[in-house]
C-alpha cells in the first residue's frame, strides 16, 4: 500500500457508510488531534484492494524484511463490516489484544479490530485505546 494524495473529506463523503465513517473519524482525530490523516490504497493482505484512512505516519519493523512506512491507526470501509487497524504494542502484544474483551461486540485480530455496527464499538474504551496508542508513540506524525 501507498499514501495518495486524494483528499480525505470527500472519500468519506462517496463511502457507502458516510455516517459511521466518518463518526469514527472524529473520534480518532478528536483523540489524536494534530496526526497526519492520509488515504493510503493498494493491496493488503491477502492481495486484496485497499483503501484505507492512515493516521500518524511511523516507520513500523517486520519481523521478516526491511521496515515499511505505515500508520498508527487506519480506518477502513469493507463490503460488510468496518475496520480499523492499530499498529501499537505494550507488554509484548499488540494493543488490541489486551483490550479485545472491551471493546464490544466485535472481532479482534492481532492488529485488527472488525465490526458490523458502529453501535457494536464500546466508543468510551475505543477512545482510550487511541488515546493510549498515542502515548505508546509520541513520535509519530
Amino acid at each position: 500500500m501507498e499514501p495518495v494524495t486524494d483528499d480525505v473529506d470527500e472519500y468519506l463523503r462517496s463511502v457507502a457508510r458516510t455516517e459511521e465513517m466518518t463518526a469514527l473519524d472524529a473520534l480518532i482525530s478528536t483523540e489524536l488531534p494534530g496526526l497526519s490523516r492520509v488515504l493510503w490504497r493498494g493491496a493488503m493482505w491477502g492481495d486484496t484492494e485497499q483503501t484505507i484512512i492512515g493516521y500518524g505516519r511511523m516507520r513500523q519493523p517486520r519481523p521478516r524484511g526491511a521496515d515499511v512506512d505505515w500508520f498508527l491507526i487506519g480506518l477502513a470501509e469493507q463490503s460488510k463490516h468496518l475496520s480499523v487497524y492499530l499498529n501499537a504494542a505494550e507488554e509484548g502484544g499488540y494493543l488490541l489484544k489486551h483490550r479485545a474483551d472491551r471493546l464490544g461486540k466485535v472481532k479482534v485480530g492481532a492488529a485488527a479490530l472488525t465490526f458490523t455496527k458502529l453501535e457494536n464499538l464500546d466508543q468510551t474504551e475505543f477512545r482510550s485505546m487511541i488515546a493510549r496508542a498515542g502515548e505508546l508513540h509520541p513520535d509519530v506524525e
